[in-house]
This record gives C-alpha cells, sequence and structure tokens, in this order.
C-alpha cells in the first residue's frame, strides 16, 4: 500500500505472465457479450457436454434424453443456434425413422476446451 494525502491506496499485485498490454477493452467487452449470448441461453450450455464427452457426432434423440426439462422446441432452437454461430455441423440423413447428428466444428472444439479449463479453475478455486 501506498500512502496519498494521508489516504492508503491499494494497489493490485501485479503477477509474472500476466499481461494484457495492447487488447482493446472495449472490442473485448464486444466479444464477451456475443460469447454470453451464445453460451448462456437455457440449456445452450448443457448441450455442449455431450459433445466433450466425444469424438462422435451426437444424435438428436440422445440430447433430448439427457436434456430433461427442455422442451422439443427450445432443443431444435438451441442447436439452431449453435449450428448458426459455426459451433455444431447438422448431419441430416434420409431415412426413416429420420436421424440427424450434431458434431463439434473445429470452432466448437475450441469453445468446449476454453469451457473445460474455466470449470477446472472454478473446481480449483471453489
Amino acid at each position: 500500500m501506498t500512502e496519498t494525502k494521508g489516504q492508503k491506496v491499494k494497489r493490485l499485485p501485479l503477477y509474472d505472465n500476466c499481461n494484457f498490454e495492447g487488447y482493446d477493452s472495449q472490442k473485448l467487452m464486444l466479444e464477451t457479450a456475443k460469447l454470453r449470448e451464445l453460451i448462456t441461453k437455457r440449456g445452450t450450455f448443457e448441450m455442449l457436454i455431450p459433445l466433450c464427452c466425444t469424438t462422435n457426432p451426437v444424435r438428436y434423440k440422445h440430447f433430448k434424453e439427457l436434456m430433461k426439462g427442455i422442451s422439443s422446441k427450445t432443443l431444435a432452437r438451441r442447436l439452431k443456434e449453435l449450428e448458426k454461430g459455426g459451433i455444431l455441423k447438422r448431419q441430416a440423413y434420409n431415412e426413416i425413422p429420420p436421424r440427424v447428428e450434431y458434431k463439434l466444428t473445429e470452432k466448437g472444439q475450441e469453445l468446449v476446451e476454453s469451457i473445460l479449463n474455466l470449470l477446472e479453475w472454478m473446481i480449483k478455486w471453489s
């Protein structure tokens, strides 16, 4: 702590290898808002979990079984949003009964890896 005109001023400690110099904070805030919009809608974050656990495509039916309490309409909407955001790739097969599978894109894989790192951090510090 340093004193300025009789007041004590607390300063945050600086850690080695922690440097954000050169980043545009306004741009980072906009990107944060985009990310929050994409993954914090009800059920979206949970939909990424089955995809974290396998490199194989995941069928719509599997999502539906895992996502208790979420309507089919909401599930379909969230999957479409993730597909539109470039996180998932959707593959529909012309079969009876219809079969639809989802797989992470490269962008989605990076997002999931980041989420796993965040979860590990959360577990470490909770």
